[in-house]
């Protein structure tokens, strides 16, 4: 069995204290960007100030699977291709957030979103969008629309 085709990435978050009055910390995703090794292999605060901060998290593979092509083919068709990030904030810290994977796939944001988590996503750079229109052109084949019979065709037993 062949080792899947896979990137990483460092994913950037941005927290701000209080951005509503029902909130006492705010978080969003701030990037998505190709990680070579240069980040390191463990997260860390860029900048903190009490009151917006920047964390960074390196280091997160996102693979490719032949039974996610269809998925991949959606995000890319869908006219404005993008990473799609899952994250979390912590139950006893709620002023801590991370991201816990990242996937091209929009069927597998799909399932994430079904099972009620945080997914967002920012958009996909040129090379990468190329990189995964070739993996989906080599694996994605649309499965041939039937004709469906107007029922007043069939035999009754069929109808």
């Amino acid at each position: 069995m062949s080792t899947p085709p896979t990137l990483h990435v460092a994913v950037r978050i941005a927290r701000r204290r209080q951005p509503t009055q029902w909130e006492a910390w705010g978080f969003r995703l701030a990037e998505v960007v190709l990680d070579d090794g240069d980040f390191g292999d463990r997260p860390r605060t860029l900048r903190d100030d009490g009151d917006t901060a920047q964390f960074l998290f390196p280091g997160l593979p996102v693979s490719l699977h032949r039974d996610e092509a269809e998925g991949y083919y959606l995000n890319l068709t869908s006219g404005a291709p993008v990473w799609f990030v899952m994250w979390r904030i912590d139950e006893d810290d709620p002023s801590r957030a991370w991201p816990e994977l990242v996937t091209l796939s929009y069927n597998e944001a799909g399932r994430w979103l079904d099972a009620q988590e945080r997914v967002d996503n920012l958009p996909l750079p040129d090379d990468v969008c190329g990189w995964l229109q070739a993996y989906a052109e080599e694996h994605y084949k649309p499965e041939p629309k039937k004709r469906k019979r107007p029922a007043s065709f069939l035999p009754p037993e069929k109808r």
